[in-house]
């Protein structure tokens, strides 16, 4: 009997001592009366800030200008090939012209046989005229000679314009470039029929200048209100691994509907002097809307801070003033055990890293941006990466 009641007050002991072991383990990890947990922590500086609007777009010509053709026919000669430069007036290629040439010999010949009517039409009315002036005719022939002379005028003016017209389409059988550039795009070949009705085809296409170029680039309607003719731009393309800069030149108004979201055209002047950059390039752009030098910061994550509500200190009332204010965690003294402190800060522009403090803080106070966990869990014995999953 006294062995078994030994037993059961061992037991009792035992059960006791798991017990205080739990709670005190319990209490060692909530922090109540073990100390607050560790903090990750930032500390205010002076820096430079960019506040940037990121865009993709493609790379255009300044000028680029779509030569065709205006008559049908085959190509006997085609002059120049792709990335030619050539002059404004320059031949690039040339039309069969046979068939317009003899159109153009008939019209001058139906020209000719009209002047021949029209000297006899004018013959005939002086004539006439003369035998009226004696009374020799009746005034109803003399009307009827100047009908045919007018007749014959209009006639010789059809004919000079059928004959001015066949002389165009000969012409027309020859391509000119009509500006300055090079030839980034060529469409036919000699012996190939080249086709005129509705509209006309494309044969080359002719760049003016690929040492200026331009992005257009779609920016969201959410963005477009920041963005303003003059401001820097910088953007990368894939095929360099360097940054470019430019210049935003135009805002276009006309909105442009991707899968229902609202964009609008920007374009940006690039300057490429050695032409490492060419038409059609996808240039990822990051337009600078604002800039500051060497203004009182702080790290983004020190605005965005969560803590659990045991340990947050009383909070300030954000002034409702228009500014935009926040809400930061300071340590006093910058002291890691030191008291914890909620500050209201006034915050300006924001490069998505950094954001720039008006009021409310100071450089080099120390602010608290969470709770470091691997920290607290090496304190306790734990490990984040153990065999276990650390509990926070």
């Amino acid at each position: 009997m006294a062995i078994k009641k030994r037993r059961g007050i061992r037991a009792i002991i035992i059960a006791l001592v798991a017990l205080a072991v739990v709670l005190l383990g319990w209490q060692r990890f909530r922090g109540d009366g073990g100390g607050r947990p560790p903090f990750n922590t930032v500390t205010v500086d002076r820096g430079d800030l960019e506040q940037t609007i990121t865009a993709t777009g493609s790379l255009h010509p300044l000028i680029q200008v779509e030569v065709g053709s205006q008559v049908s026919g085959n190509l006997s000669d085609v002059l120049v090939d792709f990335n030619d430069e050539v002059e404004k007036g320059q031949v690039l290629a040339r039309l069969d012209s046979s068939t317009f040439e003899a159109a153009l010999q008939q019209a001058e010949a139906e020209l000719d046989s009209a002047e021949a009517d029209l000297m006899l039409a004018e013959t005939e009315a002086h004539r006439m005229r003369q035998l009226r002036e004696r009374d020799l005719v009746p005034q109803a022939d003399v009307d009827r000679t100047e009908a045919r002379l007018r007749q014959a005028q209009a006639t010789v003016r059809i004919r000079s314009h059928a004959r001015d017209r066949a002389r165009t389409e000969v012409e027309r059988c020859t391509i000119y470039s009509p500006i300055d550039g090079i030839v980034i795009s060529r469409a036919v070949d000699v012996g190939q029929t080249v086709a005129a009705s509705m509209t006309a085809p494309v044969l080359f296409t002719i760049a003016n200048d690929l040492t200026q170029m331009q992005i257009h680039s779609h920016v969201p309607e959410a963005d477009i209100g920041g963005i303003r003719a003059g401001q820097r731009v910088e953007f990368t393309v894939d095929a360099h691994p360097h940054t470019f800069t430019g210049q935003v030149v135009q805002v276009r108004n006309a909105p442009i509907i991707e899968q229902h979201v609202v964009m609008y055209d920007t374009v940006i002047s690039v300057s490429n002097p050695d032409r490492l950059l060419k038409p059609g390039m996808t240039a990822t752009v990051l337009i600078v809307t604002d800039s500051r030098e060497d203004v009182l910061r702080v790290r983004n994550t020190a605005l965005r801070v969560r803590l659990p509500d045991r340990l947050l200190p009383d909070q300030p009332e954000l002034p409702d003033d228009g500014e935009t204010w926040r809400l930061v965690y300071r340590l006093a003294g910058g002291d890691p055990q030191g008291r914890l402190e909620a500050i209201s800060v006034r915050t300006g522009v924001s490069d998505g890293v950094w954001t720039e403090v008006y009021e409310g803080i100071h450089e080099g106070d120390v602010l608290v941006t969470g709770i470091n966990l691997e920290a607290q869990a090496q304190s306790e014995g734990r490990s984040l990466f153990g065999p276990g999953p650390a509990q926070f």
